[in-house]
């Protein structure tokens, strides 16, 4: 008699050795179950999301790409300024939960946009790190010496606020650390004076990576996070004001054009239909893409900025979006062109 009911009904559980320590999420197998204190996140090459919860089966659609997620809590150790290492942030921070306001939610545009096949905690906090180095050293932010109370939480809420609105985190704590006696000043100095080029093979070092995934990555980052952008923006509380409705409109008008030119956008090897391009464009066609996708980090930034301003702030935040939007039609309208 054949044996007909050997083959389980779900697969076996797969390996998610380091998920919830050094790493964020690891990829999902076909039929596997969810974990305890995890959720999933599956997403297709459009970017379309879903979420689903622990003890689910993951019914992985034809094309979808599949994460376990442990949602943390995570602690990290954040430098605010890059040239005085001896000051630090430590941070303790949580995936955020669905919010059924929002169609997707932004952790999960970040795995489908950004994410690798594994998302490690380190890499994850250099995000995060950047993203807050960023926004202080352009003035976004204030984290001035001998912070009043005041200071500070006007610190920790615009800082609570970019971190959710980049990345889909929460910010459980955040305190103020002195990192002097964990970190070996002197390493540190030489690490950095080693990264500093040679003036003369200055321009050589700085184009020194591999254009194809450097250019593939951007493109697919503006490609599914303009959209999302968009509506934050559109959604923003304005004044009402017919000057700044007219450009806030304006604006909007000109990143669907953005929008429209990246979801057309040539490809980086040819220079027309059996025409190869030769490696100095493409690495230059490349080198325009990452400053688009620099350029969209700055207009998620201004993002949750907007949704903490106030009426008398508004004119200073659309200029400010007036500046990334023309880098972005700049470096897109750069990147799909033959010659420099």
């Amino acid at each position: 008699m054949l044996n007909l009911f050997t083959r389980p009904f779900r697969q076996p559980q797969p390996d998610l050795a380091g998920l919830g320590a050094g790493i964020i999420a690891l990829p999902l197998t076909k039929g596997c179950t969810v974990p305890a204190g995890c959720f999933a996140v599956l997403a297709n090459r459009e970017g379309h999301t879903r979420r689903l919860s622990e003890g689910a089966r993951a019914a992985i659609l034809e094309g979808e790409s599949a994460w376990c997620v442990h949602p943390g809590p995570y602690q990290c150790e954040l430098l605010p300024f890059a040239a005085a290492p001896e000051i630090g942030l430590r941070v303790a921070f949580a995936i955020d939960t669905p919010d059924p306001r929002e169609t997707q939610q932004r952790f999960d545009l970040y795995l489908a946009s950004e994410g690798e096949a594994q998302v490690a905690l380190g890499g994850f906090v250099a995000s995060l790190e950047a993203a807050l180095q960023r926004e202080l050293a352009q003035g976004n932010l204030e984290l001035p010496p001998c912070t009043t109370f005041e200071e500070w939480n006007a610190f920790r809420t615009g800082f609570n606020q970019l971190l959710y609105t980049r990345f889909g985190v929460m910010v459980d704590d955040c305190v103020p650390v002195d990192l002097g006696s964990s970190r070996d000043m002197a390493a540190l100095l030489a690490a950095r004076l080693a990264l500093q080029p040679v003036p003369a093979a200055a321009p050589a070092q700085q184009e020194a990576f591999d254009a194809a995934p450097e250019d593939a990555k951007a493109l697919r980052r503006l490609f599914l996070e303009l959209p999302g952008l968009m509506c934050g923006w559109r959604l923003a509380i304005l004044p009402a004001d017919c000057a700044a409705f007219r450009h806030h409109q304006e604006l909007l008008r000109r990143l669907d054009l953005v929008s429209l030119s990246v979801g057309t956008m040539p490809a980086l090897e040819l220079a027309a239909p059996g025409q190869p391009l030769p490696g100095a464009e493409q690495l230059r066609r490349a080198r325009h893409s990452r400053r688009a996708a620099a350029a969209l980090d700055e207009a998620w930034a201004l993002l949750a900025r907007m949704k903490l301003s106030d009426a008398a702030l508004v004119p200073l935040l659309l200029e400010e979006a007036d500046r990334i939007v023309a880098n972005l039609e700049c470096d897109c309208a750069a990147r799909r062109e033959v010659a420099a």
